[in-house]
């Protein structure tokens, strides 16, 4: 269940992940799922304790970029690189190590450091032609450190690549892109609302204005006078609508 919520419902999955430590507190996937329930709710301290237990209990080092993200949460983006820096990093797979390399380059920009977090970013994994499912959110980093660093040209440059591998839509790459290229979008629903509303007023201006020929004809003086009076209400309600 805390799987199934976490993404939609990060709060919810939070609370049956209390429920489940309750029942089965010394079963490392609880533990671990527990961890990653509080640290999708920013309860960083205690998404690392959760992971350091699942971890004294398995002896896994797969959490281990997860928990050096834990400490950049706590305001220890130094402990971070110390993390990235150790042994356990060389026993993670190829997913494992360019998070971790992910995670060393946000500690490099907490600390002011932008040139360190873009050399931090570049590696073999980065430089790859092929898709892999962690290509798009290292494009999408890189392309961030450049743009933070004001090295525009190169960011819109690696935010296209970031879209073009970025096939589920796992960051606002397009978005980003878009905004560097100046295109602004327009809410059609509001425009059409906006359009409606103007036929709406000026239907009953077209009634308003018809209302004195159905009256017997008056004098020609009040002709001209009430001619007068209609084309000054007219013009005030037109006034009221915007453009």
């Amino acid at each position: 269940m805390v799987a199934r919520l976490i993404d939609e419902d990060p709060e919810g999955a939070y609370g049956y992940s209390r429920v489940a430590l309750r029942l089965a507190s010394r079963v490392a996937a609880v533990r671990e799922a527990a961890g990653f329930a509080a640290y999708a709710n920013q309860k960083y301290s205690e998404a690392l304790a959760e992971f350091r237990a699942a971890r004294r209990m398995t002896g896994n080092v797969d959490l281990w970029p997860v928990m050096a993200d834990c400490e950049r949460g706590l305001g220890r983006p130094e402990k971070a690189l110390d993390m990235a820096g150790a042994p356990e990093v060389q026993k993670l797979d190829k997913a494992g190590q360019v998070e971790m390399r992910l995670v060393a380059a946000g500690a490099r920009r907490d600390m002011d450091q932008l040139d360190a977090a873009i050399v931090t970013l570049q590696s073999p994994e980065l430089a790859s032609n092929s898709v892999q499912p962690w290509t798009a959110r290292l494009r999408y980093a890189y392309a961030d450190a450049l743009l933070a660093a004001g090295r525009e040209r190169e960011a819109r440059e690696w935010f296209a690549k970031a879209v073009e591998s970025d096939k589920d839509g796992s960051t606002d790459a397009s978005d980003r892109l878009a905004e560097l290229d100046g295109v602004e979008f327009v809410d059609a629903l509001v425009e059409d609302d906006g359009e409606s509303d103007t036929d709406s007023d000026s239907d009953v201006e077209v009634v308003n204005s018809e209302a004195p020929e159905s009256e017997a004809e008056p004098a020609e003086d009040s002709v001209d006078d009430d001619g007068l009076d209609d084309v000054d209400d007219t013009d005030g309600d037109e006034g009221d609508l915007k453009g």
